[in-house]
């Protein structure tokens, strides 16, 4: 009988669980890692967000065992579970779970739909994970989203429908790691250039920052702050660099 409990206890901590649910009276904001990241990676993010009045719900999921499917239920069953009585919901990803929140946005929005922000997204795909795929160690290193994160016609970002809601994009322009800058011809973030971040009629912000550390950027945080609230990021010659 123990060993029955045990199961089932190990079981309950495998789903993906609220941390804390928003209060009925709480605009909720979901936040989505990135690959091969975790909750802890939007941790700063999310207190940010908790300061500004926000009742967050941070997303944790397998980003380098699962499949793009999968990440989506998860976000689903969260949002589902923890944001239910929330008057309205935003979205906040970084790198894949932009994607991730796409994903499932355009299969099921919830009704009370706020804005969503994307952080360094492989909107058109990226050129360093192109070059990465013609190298075999670093395909199984990626998994089997990672390595669908590329531009060809068949990969997950071209196959993501145009966004029907509000939404912004925030791109990085520094870069921390010498190879994938060179590999990523215009400013980028290491990762993915500006300009593959971009969707057709969506504001961008660009962000002195590198695509590993975009989400912990007081001014990333500013700007999701001021996109949630107005549907604006402001104009560039407001920002203190």
């Amino acid at each position: 009988m123990k060993k029955v409990w045990l199961l089932f206890l190990s079981l309950l901590l495998a789903l993906p669980g609220c941390e804390r649910r928003p209060a009925p009276d709480e605009e909720a904001v979901v936040l989505v890692h990135g690959l091969g990241r975790s909750r802890a990676s939007m941790a700063v993010l999310a207190q940010r967000l908790e300061w500004a009045g926000y009742g967050v719900v941070t997303v944790g999921y397998r980003s380098l065992r699962t499949a793009f499917p999968e990440q989506v239920a998860t976000v689903r069953s969260v949002v589902e579970r923890c944001c239910a009585e929330s008057p309205r919901i935003h979205f906040v990803g970084h790198s894949l779970g932009g994607l991730v929140i796409r994903g499932y946005l355009a299969e099921s929005p919830p009704e009370q739909l706020g804005r969503a922000v994307l952080l360094a997204p492989p909107s058109q795909g990226s050129l360093f994970v192109d070059w990465l795929e013609e190298i075999p160690a670093a395909t199984e290193v990626l998994g089997p989203v990672g390595s669908e994160l590329g531009t060809d016609s068949t990969d997950i970002p071209a196959t993501l429908p145009p966004p029907d809601y509000e939404v912004g994009i925030i791109a990085g322009n520094r870069s921390i790691q010498p190879i994938g800058h060179l590999a990523i011809p215009g400013p980028d973030d290491g990762v993915v250039s500006v300009e593959q971040t971009r969707i057709e009629g969506v504001p961008v912000i660009v962000l002195p920052r590198s695509h590993a550390f975009i989400m912990s950027s007081r001014y990333t945080a500013q700007a999701v702050i001021r996109f949630l609230r107005t549907g604006e990021f402001g104009s560039i010659t407001e920002w203190p660099w």
